[in-house]
């Protein structure tokens, strides 16, 4: 695996289980109740399991890797830009300031 590559992580380590309210159609409410019994899990881990399966192939849509692209450039560009502002006011003088609170000794 190289440094660029993250590590797989699965689902359940990624902390602890929220709940999430979904509303769906009765019609489909059905389908998930008959997809569940068959399946023997509860319609909980049917949506949870579609759902994580739904996030691994976004993960490798075109079209959702091109947008991460161009937010992550957003982000950046935006983050330089609050860099520069705080070094217009403050310059290096900020990051050698003793803390709010601490006084430099005589």
């Amino acid at each position: 695996m190289s440094e660029n590559t993250p590590a797989e992580v699965p689902a359940s380590a990624l902390g602890p289980m929220r709940t999430l309210a979904v509303r769906i159609t009765d019609g489909l409410r059905a389908q998930l109740d008959v997809l569940a019994q068959l399946n023997d899990r509860t319609v909980t881990e049917e949506i949870r399991l579609a759902l994580e399966s739904w996030v691994e192939s976004s993960k490798t849509d075109p079209k959702v890797l091109e947008r991460a692209e161009t937010v992550r450039a957003e982000i950046e560009r935006e983050a330089r830009t609050k860099q520069s502002a705080i070094e217009a006011i403050f310059g290096t003088v900020a990051s050698s300031r003793p803390a709010r609170g601490k006084q430099a000794q005589a």
